[in-house]
């Protein structure tokens, strides 16, 4: 009886499922769509999805490029703002330093009046090929000596077809520029540098040079140093001190600036906070010059140097006798008793003493030595 009556529920379920599918209204299955037009239909919907894609890379690249512009001249007018609220009161002897170091270097000859970069650029070629060697002159000067650099141009300008001119330098192989330059410092950026910075120059400024901060400072390997070099030597325009390491060095050594922790854009901006204008564009040579041969890196004159007596980095040794003073002092069962005191006082060097030994723990001597590589 279980059976029956079990048998039965399954035939009455099953008769109800046939009644309720026949009276529902006519949902017949459609097969679904093939697998290769299932593909094409997903590869035309993405199309314009990969044609959205690039489009957004493009955009990404003009804003790239823009950012870029936009950074480099925000930064050069962050600077020079920033110098302009420093308002750093002058040394109270630079005047007579800064001429007796003049007077000195208008006697004494250095590299750099003979090889420096603003000498380099051939005088008988059109103005606007002179401004294209001199800004190549100074993008191959970066941590070089100049007598290198001059040699590096002079091969340039004697080997490249048609000489060193900006469609010689778009039209020879990287490789080939980079070999001709191998002299100079990091020459493979360098020639690096100089391609890209020609086609810029090409694509931009007609051929020419920037004659804005902004404009040679978006050049690749080009800082504020040679930016503002190539803007006096070039197009003549005094807008900032060209401060290396030779300036960066000297000015610190003389007390001008306490910039020695930071760099040579640090000392730009110091001194031009100060110095008067007219003198931001001899100080750079005068300098460099007198670093080559007065005041090296290493071992400075100091004994021969023309300010070593107003210098508070001379390693020379000097006396200064002080006025003579009166002072009255009592005395123990005396009366007052005038007494004539001289009182001499002895100035060593700040930065170039002679290396001092100290004893050690385990009684061993230690020269301490102090670092002069600016």
């Amino acid at each position: 009886m279980q059976r029956r009556s079990t048998r039965l529920t399954k035939r009455t379920a099953e008769s109800t499922l046939s009644a309720t599918t026949k009276n529902a209204p006519d949902k017949k299955f459609k097969p679904s769509v093939p697998l290769q037009n299932k593909r094409k239909t997903l590869s035309r919907s993405t199309t314009p999805a990969t044609t959205t894609t690039t489009t957004v890379k493009d955009e990404q690249e003009q804003v790239t490029t823009t950012t870029t512009t936009t950074t480099t001249a925000a930064a050069a007018a962050a600077a020079e703002k920033k110098a302009k609220k420093s308002n750093t009161v002058p040394p109270a002897d630079w005047h007579d330093t800064f001429n007796k170091i003049k007077v000195y270097r208008e006697h004494h000859e250095a590299v750099v009046d003979t090889m420096g970069c603003e000498r380099l650029a051939q005088r008988d070629v059109p103005p606007k090929q002179q401004r294209f060697q001199t800004l190549v002159a100074l993008m191959l000067s970066s941590q070089t000596k100049d007598t290198v650099t001059s040699a590096a141009v002079k091969v340039l300008q004697a080997t490249l077809p048609g000489g060193l001119c900006l469609q010689s330098i778009l039209a020879v192989d990287e490789a080939q520029l980079d070999h001709l330059i191998r002299s100079v410092g990091f020459h493979t950026k360098k020639a690096a540098y100089i391609k890209k910075t020609a086609l810029i120059l090409e694509d931009g400024y007609h051929g020419d040079i920037p004659d804005t901060i902004e404009g040679l400072m978006a050049l690749p390997g080009v800082g504020p140093k040679m930016g503002y070099l190539a803007l006096q030597c070039a197009w003549q325009k005094n807008m900032g001190i060209g401060v290396d390491v030779h300036v960066h060095r000297i000015a610190n050594r003389l007390g001008w600036c306490r910039t020695e922790k930071g760099g040579p854009e640090d000392t730009r901006l110091n001194l031009q906070s100060w110095l008067p204008k007219e003198h931001w564009r001899e100080i750079n040579p005068m300098l460099v010059g007198f670093g080559q041969i007065m005041c090296l890196p290493r071992g400075p004159k100091c004994g021969e140097c023309p300010v070593n007596d107003t210098c508070p980095s001379s390693s020379v040794k000097r006396k200064v006798t002080m006025d003579k003073k009166k002072l009255t002092v009592k005395q123990e069962g005396t009366s007052l008793k005038e007494i004539k005191l001289e009182q001499v006082k002895e100035e060593t060097s700040v930065y170039f003493s002679n290396p001092k030994q100290e004893e050690v723990g385990d009684g061993e001597s230690k020269i301490k030595k102090e670092n002069l590589d600016w």
